[in-house]
This record gives C-alpha cells, structure tokens and sequence, in this order.
C-alpha cells in the first residue's frame, strides 16, 4: 500500500513538473505582453508587470499587417484540415478493413514518410507548384499542408477505425441495412472523435507551420501569420520584444480557442454505450 502511494504521488510529481514545463514560455510570453519598455529592460524581471499597458499590441498592429496575415493562415489551416480529413477518411476506412499485404505496407510507408526532412521534399514540391503556377498563392500552401498533414492523419484514422468493432456493421447489415447506410449511421457517428481530433490536428499544424510558408509566399499581402511575425526583428536580430511577444500571444489563441471548444469530443469515449455488455 505504502508503495502504491508513494508511487503515484510520483507520477502526480512527474505531471505536476510536465505542465509547469509546457505552461511556463507561455505565461512568460503573456507577461511580456502586457510590459512596458521600461520593465523589458529591467535587470529584474517580475511575472506580473508592475504598469500593464496594451501599448505592444497597438504598435504591433500598427507595425505589421497582422489580421491580413492571420486571415491567410485561417484559410490556409482550415483548408488543409478540410481536405486533409475528407481525403484520410475513406483511404483509412479500407487501410484498417482491408487487412491485405498491400493495406499493410501504406500502413509501413505513412508511418516512414514521418521521417523524411522538410528539406528534402521542398525542392520538389517547390518545383510541383511553379508548373501548375501556385508559386506564391494561399491554394497552392493549401496543396502543400494537406500533402504533408495526409500520412499522419491517415495512421491516426486508420487506429480509430480499428477501434470500431465490426460486429456493428455486421448486425447493421442483418437488419437489412446497405453499405452506404452502414457507414453514414453506424460508423461515421463512432468515428467523429476520431475525425474531430485528427482535423485539429492538421488545423493546429498548418496555423503554426513556418517553413514552407516563408519559401513558397514571397509579397507581404500573401505571407502567414508565423512569417510575419518575423517582420518584428531587425537586420541585425535584434527583436522589438514588446510588439513580438504581443503579436506572438494574438497568434496563440486561435489553437487555444479551437482546442477548448471540442476538447470533450476528443477526450470523450469513443465507443462509450456502443456496445451493450
């Protein structure tokens, strides 16, 4: 008993440790936020600025076109997780049903493709895009993040479509039940957690992604989010921390805001009262 205690007040110590670590760059970063010039340079530091101010995010709006660029990342994010999810359905429903030696070595080379470095596919998917002429163009970074989102989405789809037994769709069959019917009212409905989660997940990393961003949008009217933040540090690096931090925290809050809206529906059991015991 004495060791199950102290066992678990480990693992609550371990925890407790993990959200201070996750939780601490972004309190840091409100603080920063709300503080004026002066407190910035201070030699020391507080948590809680002593003058709050909203003046970082009036210069950062004034200084850079944020909502212009938090428009294009909305619509880049949100296509990418819209086409992302309604692409990995389908292929997941018939990877994770159809277990032939085929379905088995997509499973293999979604899994692998994880591995490979943006450098080493941004020269050819560069070089895709100026054919079809999408070089610097939203749709065309769109093409990008879902081509990069697919392999995850589709491994994650594919263990949630496991998950769901298939004694429902056999019973839904007996009763007389079509294979398009099947899966509009058994299936789909078990699996919405799992679509929930996975389009958050390519929401979430196109909103946040960088790198393809900056190479492929070149006028300032096109470019993300995360690109013109950069805008906020000079030639020399030299960062405006007020106006950053500011613009950083804006930045934040929409994978904030989506998260807490449908976290019940990922943390929810998938299967919960599915199956009669």
């Amino acid at each position: 008993m004495r060791t199950s205690r102290t066992g678990r007040a480990g693992q609550y110590v371990a925890l407790l440790a993990y959200l201070v670590f996750l939780a601490f760059p972004f309190l840091w970063l409100i603080s920063t936020a709300f503080k004026p010039p002066r407190e910035l340079g201070s030699l020391h530091p507080t948590w809680i600025p002593k003058d709050p101010t909203l003046a970082n995010f009036r210069q950062a709006f004034d200084e850079q076109p944020l909502l212009h660029a938090a428009l294009n990342s909305l619509i880049a994010a949100l296509g990418a997780a819209l086409i992302a999810v309604l692409l990995a359905t389908p292929m997941a429903y018939v990877m994770a049903r159809r277990r032939t030696p085929l379905a088995r070595a997509a499973t293999g080379w979604v899994v692998v493709s994880q591995a490979f470095p943006l450098v080493l596919v941004i020269i050819p998917l560069f070089l895709v895009l100026k054919n079809l002429r999408l070089i610097n163009s939203v749709p065309g970074l769109v093409m990008v993040y879902v081509v990069w989102a697919l392999p995850f989405a589709l491994w994650m789809l594919v263990g949630y479509v496991r998950a769901v037994p298939p004694e429902l769709e056999e019973a839904a069959a007996v009763d007389g039940a079509g294979r398009l019917r099947t899966l509009v009212s058994v299936t789909a409905p078990l699996l919405a957690p799992g679509i929930v989660a996975t389009a958050l997940f390519a929401f979430v990393t196109a909103w946040n992604e960088f790198f393809f961003a900056l190479v492929l949008l070149k006028t300032p009217e096109k470019q993300t989010l995360p690109v013109v933040l950069t805008h906020f540090i000079g030639a020399e690096g030299v960062a405006d921390l007020g106006p950053l931090a500011a613009a950083a925290f804006l930045a934040t809050l929409p994978s904030l805001v989506v998260f807490a809206i449908i976290q019940r529906r990922i943390t929810g059991g998938m299967l919960a009262g599915a199956v009669k015991s």
